[in-house]
């Protein structure tokens, strides 16, 4: 009983790795539509998607490491 708990956890906290690229995706398209608009700023619109992905990314790895922690240490 307790396995297959821990197998869901795992499996719902590995979820969000799809909701990670789904966003990054998002970010990147973003981009490219701000700098179509306005090529003057696209040296802004870089830091701010360089921002974006760092940030998204962080969430999937958060993820992750909660699904390792899950499955071993519980």
């Amino acid at each position: 009983m307790l396995e297959g708990a821990k197998s869901i956890g795992a499996g719902a906290a590995t979820i969000a790795s799809a909701g990670a690229a789904v966003g990054i995706g998002n970010v990147l398209s973003s981009s490219i539509h701000s700098v179509a608009r306005n090529p003057s700023l696209a040296k802004q619109s870089f830091g701010y998607a360089i921002l974006g992905f760092a940030l998204t990314e962080a969430i999937a790895l958060f993820a992750l490491m909660m699904a390792s922690l899950i499955s071993s240490v519980f």
